[in-house]
This record gives structure tokens, sequence and C-alpha cells, in this order.
């Protein structure tokens, strides 16, 4: 271009541009075209900077000229530039879209464990009957665990509940801690806390110092119960605890009750239900019997109620408890327990 551009000059000058513009077909390409034209050295910078060389008069008339296609230069270099990017945002867009007319993808939803699920089966099912579901420490007092339960220091039945110590004693050294062999002491603990009538059903883990094989574990769930008033009998407590293994193992369920020992209470039963599997007629199941022992349960023993106030000659009492675990591995089949703590999704996942 002449040093003294001409309007017909700077004309040429933006046709050339644009047209190189319209092949600018990327960020790069658009860059190089505004430092060709609009950068310090661009060829339109340079025709603005000779202008100070002309006459007033052509001076005036040619930086008009100049300004209109800088003006026009700029307006088209913004249009490119988001052309671009408008077209970037497409590419990011078709790659990443997504077809709302097909199906959703499945989110995994989390179940509770089968344990848990058991524990709240047993615990509604006690609440349809007027139970309170407290809950306790599984650290606890020897004095709650065993001494307020009719078992005292260097009692023979102690060997039933072996269990894991805890290092620590109070300041008289005579209350050592160890972990809940069962949810009994919050037994004690409610009734020492309460007037009667008493109905409570306490769910928790226990902990057992024994070996681990299909039906034992050294930690397990258990519910226990106890309901406290005057006039409480032993018909009041079959009645109970019939209506519970109807509700968990279904209407058609029969019950039988035997004698067994238990410290806190006298006198004290096992309870059984007829095998669901055999129909009593005897199978693997019930080991040939016809029958499947669930809990154990008695009358509580005027001892521990006086322990914690009652007036035993006024109010009587029953208790119960069962392993949560076993109740489970009866309903749904399950033979071995180990199942229950071994983090298996193939287990867990058919609950």
């Amino acid at each position: 271009m002449t040093s003294n551009p001409t309007p017909t000059d700077l004309e040429e000058l933006q046709a050339s541009a644009l047209r190189e513009l319209e092949q600018a077909a990327s960020s790069e390409a658009i860059e190089q075209w505004r430092v060709a034209y609009l950068g310090r050295r661009g060829r339109l910078t340079q025709v603005l900077r000779g202008l100070s060389s002309l006459a007033p008069d052509e001076r005036r008339t040619a930086g008009a000229a100049a300004n209109r296609v800088k003006a026009v230069l700029e307006e088209r270099l913004a249009g490119a530039e988001e052309n671009v990017r408008l077209g970037r945002l497409q590419a990011i867009a078709e790659e990443g879209r997504i077809d709302v007319t097909l199906p959703g993808r499945h989110v995994p939803v989390g179940r509770l464990h089968p344990t848990t699920q058991m524990v709240r089966e047993i615990c509604d099912a006690f609440a349809s009957m007027g139970f309170q579901v407290v809950e306790g420490p599984e650290v606890e007092w020897d004095y709650y665990n065993f001494e307020m339960l009719n078992i005292p220091k260097d009692h023979p039945a102690r060997d039933m509940w072996d269990t894991l110590w805890i290092d620590h004693v109070d300041a008289q050294g005579e209350r050592p801690m160890l972990l809940r062999t069962h949810t009994s002491p919050m037994q004690v603990r409610t009734m020492q806390n309460a007037e009667p009538p008493v109905r409570v059903v306490v769910p928790g883990k226990c902990y057992r110092y024994e070996a681990t094989d299909a039906t034992h574990e050294w930690h397990f769930y258990q519910v226990e119960g106890l309901a406290v008033d005057e006039g409480i009998t032993f018909a009041d407590m079959k009645g109970t605890l019939y209506e519970f293994a109807r509700l968990i193992f279904g209407s058609e369920r029969k019950v039988r009750f035997r004698v067994d020992f238990f410290p806190f209470v006298e006198p004290g039963a096992e309870m059984a239900i007829d095998c669901f599997v055999c129909k009593g007629g005897g199978c693997n199941v019930c080991k040939g019997t016809g029958w499947i022992e669930i809990l154990g349960a008695g009358m509580v023993n005027p001892t521990v109620l006086e322990g914690v106030g009652y007036d035993s000659s006024r109010y009587t009492g029953f208790a119960f408890g069962m392993g949560v675990e076993r109740i489970a591995m009866l309903k749904y089949g399950i033979d071995d327990i180990r199942l229950f703590y071994g983090n298996d999704l193939r287990f867990l996942q058919q609950f």
C-alpha cells in the first residue's frame, strides 16, 4: 500500500482482510489474522501511523476512512471469535449429549444389614404388644452384668457367660468392667429408674469369650425383654411369647415350653416352635425332634426384684432373651452365623 492511502486503497485493504478472515477456522488462525492487520505492526496500524505525514485536509479524509475500516475489521473479528467459541461449545455438547428418551441408569440403593432388619422386626413385634424399646452400654459394670442378676462372685453360673474383661475398676476397686454378655443389665437399670408397670425390650450387641463356629460367634446381637407389674403370671409370659412367635414365623406356628435354668428367673424355661420345614415330623433342621428352640424365658427371680427396690410380694414379672442372628438363621434358612459378619456382598444382597 502507498504511503498516502486513498479511499480505494483502504477499501481494497478491507476486502482483502475480510476474505482472509473468512478462511480462518480456528482460534490460532484468527489470532494470526488479528496480528497481521490490527497488531502493533499490522497493515492497518501502519496506515494509521502514516496519516501524520499528510496535509491537514487529506489527513482528515484518510483518517475517517481508515477508522471506518478499523471498526469494520474489529466487528468482524469479534464475530469470528464468537463463532469459533460457539462451535467449540457445540462440539462439547455433542460429545456429552444425553438422550433424555433413554431409560435412566440404575443407581444402587443400600439396604439395612440383615441383623439390623431382624432387630427392627423383633422390636416391632413387641412394640405392638405395648413394650418400649430401650438401649444400654456395651461396656458394663460387673455389678449390673452379674451381681444384680443373682449371679454373685465365684458363683458357678458365671461360667455360662465367660466374657472379655476391661482393665479398669472404680475408686474402691470393687466394680470391674467388662464387655456385656447379655442385654439384661439394662433391665436392671430400667427398674432402678422406674416404678412398675415396666414393659421393655432391650436390643444390642453382646460379647462372649468363646470359639467361633457355624453356630457360635464371640460377638452377636440379642433382644431381651422384661415385664413387671402386679398380678403377672406365667400364663402372661406364655401368651406374649406365643404371639411373638406367630408374628415372626407365621400364624400357624405352635410353641412348646420346657423347664430350663437361668439364675435371674424362677422358674425358667426354653421356648421352641414346631419345625416349619418338616411341620413337626422330624428333619435335619430340627435334628429329628420336630421342634426348634428359639429363646429362653422365665418369671423374674424375687431376689432380682428386691435388689432394685421392688416389693416382690406385690410385683411379679417375666423376662426373656433371644439371639437375633439365630432368629434370622431360622427364618431365612441360613446355616452359618459367620456369614453375618463376613461382609460378603453375595450374602448381604439377598436381604
